[in-house]
């Protein structure tokens, strides 16, 4: 599971592709002639965004611009004379959002990899008036009768399968946003939307505010555990924040992660710590407590006005869930195994700190640093000695080499310049059909963390695939913050960070293998598409890649077979921590949005719950709810991070087709079959029977108990 992938904007998913019909072509010169973010795409590959020359300042102007024409165009579509039918209803809308949707591929890029206070600025303006625009759009009974009329001409004489699946999401969408409410609850609803979008962007940058501006700087005499390659990482992030001389553990995951696990000075792992689990709860005007209160009220508020008792009521009904005792009964079902992991986890890391004299009681800032000498103890496996095999560059070829095996493509490096680019660190590939060489994309990747990108690792596109309009190649990009090395360095990783690059990537194959006719078609359910992405994480222990791929840094050796052996063996090795760090925050999200939200008190209430749950005290959840961006800086996951649980019970069952396989996990048949019905569709059908497609059944629970060496009850 990956926790802090999303692999869109939040707060603009639900925009995509529902302004109006396209007008014609000398009025959208006119208006836009004169601001880049709103001009086609020139250049090659079909035209590609012109990002070395994007600028903060014409994004107000040109989002008010594509608004405006995008609401012009939607009276076109509601106002239209003949009867509704597909083609001019449906159909139209379609085809609609293409400028908006061009300008969202600049606007996400300044949101996150290249934020700075100016952004922040215009993006706190701009959140409500996009909330007033999607407003206008959902509630507009004009368009919704139409749609309408579709809808229930179709129930007698339904449409093609493709078509019937983009009416049912458009006619649900429209339904669950306000579309029946009558004109106050409308406008009360609407309210509710504009307050709740400026609520999203002070979340957001109240976070960010906290990730860039609580470093921790070190001196030569404090550097003791830790590896000679992130010493001079930090060394060269500290020089660029002038402190030379000192050594920067920034406040992203990337940073925090190995330094827990090696610093032996314990009082900096407590600060490090600390610093990184009070992100937005720091009891200054950055505290993002009051504006979860406030967030959940609103959320509450307007699900009432549809007649729905509780967010989550609401939000799991067109989930895989369904319902939110379905997520619950999941989560409660792993919740009993992992904490008992985790007893016998704290229970392994005490005994290694008793035998070596250290007189503690394992707390939070310890529990990295500990059970890596346990791994140590217990499969003499050294994860610093592991992360020497794992380069960045390497492994980046073991994800082409995959996605030749399972899917056929092929990746190319673009001559440098070919493609604008919005930062030198950013490289792009073509991919293509090994067989036929037919263009299916580029892809783009950001690997490296820096001021000013949020933390964590996702994927998106900036443009997707169709077939309505003619054949339209892929834009994709995987983002991820990795730690840049020392020049002259290899980019080394751990083995959780190359099986989250291997995640993202499973994203972007997603996006390239889409064989939709309809744009709406590339959405997704979301406690389904993170399974496609899960499942790719697997490959990375293949012996194919193993052996290719993973070769020392510096000798270019081939990784031995008995450490290999080792990592293997390992391989549920700290599974009630990650387990349970996980649950608690999916758990701590389903709560919250069922709980009463009158004079909610956020900081009673986790930690209210977390004691409930008997969460161990030595171990945080991995989101806490301050800094939970998934749940509050936008609706994506909000009672839906359970979501990553649900689509790894369909991970380790999938997995376990292909290890039942001749071939293995390179099977062809089964590949085939992968590509098919699980990542070609994307949501042009039911996920539930595109996996029995796949697999012949429904998925089970214990392939996953299985997999995470809890106990099993067949």
């Amino acid at each position: 599971m990956r926790a802090q992938n999303i692999s869109k904007i939040i707060l603009f998913s639900m925009l995509i592709n529902i302004t109006a019909c396209k007008k014609d072509e000398q009025k959208k010169e006119t208006v836009m002639i004169d601001n880049l973010l709103l001009k086609e795409w020139v250049g090659p590959y079909d035209g590609v965004p012109a990002f070395d020359k994007m600028k903060v300042e014409d994004v107000k102007a040109a989002m008010e611009n594509a608004m405006a024409i995008g609401l012009e165009d939607i009276e076109a579509i509601a106002n239209n004379n003949e009867p509704a039918t597909f083609e001019n209803t449906i159909a139209a809308m379609e085809r609609s959002g293409k400028d908006l949707n061009r300008l969202f591929a600049y606007y996400g890029i300044f949101s996150s990899n290249m934020s700075s206070p100016e952004f922040r600025d215009v993006s706190k303006a701009l959140a409500p008036k996009l909330s007033e625009y999607n407003s206008k759009i959902n509630q507009n009974e004009k368009l919704f009768q139409r749609i309408k009329t579709v809808y229930n001409a179709a129930k007698t004489k339904p449409l093609e399968a493709d078509q019937q699946r983009v009416l049912e999401l458009r006619y649900k969408g429209f339904e669950m946003n306000g579309a029946e409410l009558d004109t106050e609850k409308k406008k009360r609803y609407a309210a509710i939307n504009k307050e709740l979008s400026s609520l999203y962007s002070d979340f957001s940058n109240n976070t960010l505010h906290d990730e860039e501006n609580y470093i921790t700087y070190l001196t030569k005499d404090q550097l003791d555990g830790l590896s000679e390659g992130f010493i001079k990482s930090a060394a060269a992030i500290a020089t660029a924040n002038g402190q030379e001389g000192k050594y920067a553990i920034t406040n992203t995951r990337s940073s925090m992660d190995p330094f827990l696990t090696y610093s032996t000075n314990r009082e900096l792992r407590k600060q490090v710590w600390t610093n990184y689990y009070s992100r937005g709860d720091n009891n200054d005007k950055y505290d993002n407590k009051k504006i979860i209160a406030k967030i959940l009220k609103l959320r509450r508020e307007r699900v009432e006005l549809l007649g729905y008792k509780n967010y989550a009521e609401w939000r799991l009904q067109d989930r895989m869930a369904k319902t939110p005792e379905n997520a619950m009964g999941l989560m409660e079902a792993v919740w009993p195994a992992a904490i008992g992991r985790v007893a016998e986890e704290v229970a392994d890391m005490q005994a290694v700190a008793n035998k070596s004299g250290d007189n503690i009681t394992i707390e939070p800032w310890d529990y990295r640093f500990y059970a890596e000498k346990v791994r140590k103890e217990k499969y003499d496996l050294d994860s610093d000695e592991v992360k020497q095999y794992l380069q960045l560059d390497k492994l980046t070829q073991a994800l082409f080499y995959t996605a030749g095996r399972l899917f056929n493509y092929k990746f190319v490096p673009v001559k440098e310049g070919t493609v604008p680019v919005f930062h030198e660190d950013v490289k792009v590939w073509e991919v293509t059909d090994k067989d036929s060489g037919n263009h299916i994309g580029l892809w783009y990747l950001d690997p490296f963390a820096r001021q000013g990108k949020r933390s964590g690792a996702w994927a998106t596109t900036y443009r997707s695939h169709t077939t309505f309009d003619g054949k339209t190649n892929v834009l994709a990009s995987n983002n991820s913050n990795f730690v840049k090395a020392a020049p002259g360095e290899a980019v080394l990783v751990s083995w959780d960070d190359a099986e989250t690059f291997f995640h993202e990537f499973g994203h972007a194959l997603h996006f390239f293998s889409s064989n939709v006719k309809y744009p709406t078609l590339n959405g997704g359910v979301r406690d389904y598409t993170e399974f496609q992405s899960q499942l790719l994480e697997r490959w990375l222990s293949t012996d194919e890649v193993i052996n290719q791929f993973l070769v020392h840094n510096k000798t270019g050796e081939p990784i031995p077979a008995t450490l290999v052996a080792k990592i293997k063996k390992a391989s549920t090795f700290n599974q009630g921590f990650g387990t349970t760090e996980y649950l608690a925050s999916a758990l701590i999200d389903m709560k919250l949005h069922l709980a009463d939200p009158e004079n909610i008190d956020i900081a009673k209430f986790e930690k209210e719950t977390l004691a409930a749950l008997n969460m161990p005290k030595e171990l945080p959840m991995r989101h806490r709810t301050p800094h939970f961006g998934h749940v509050f800086s936008g609706e994506g996951y909000a009672t839906a991070y359970y979501g990553y649980m649900w689509a790894d019970v369909l991970t380790s069952d999938a997995s376990e087709a292909f290890k039942e396989a001749e071939g293995g996990f390179y099977d062809k048949d089964v590949a085939d079959k992968l590509v098919k019905y699980l990542f070609a569709p994307r949501n042009s059908m039911d996920p539930a029977e595109a996996y029995r497609l796949f697999r012949g059944r429904d998925a089970k629970i214990e392939a996953l108990m299985r997999d995470r060496g809890f106990p099993v009850t067949e």
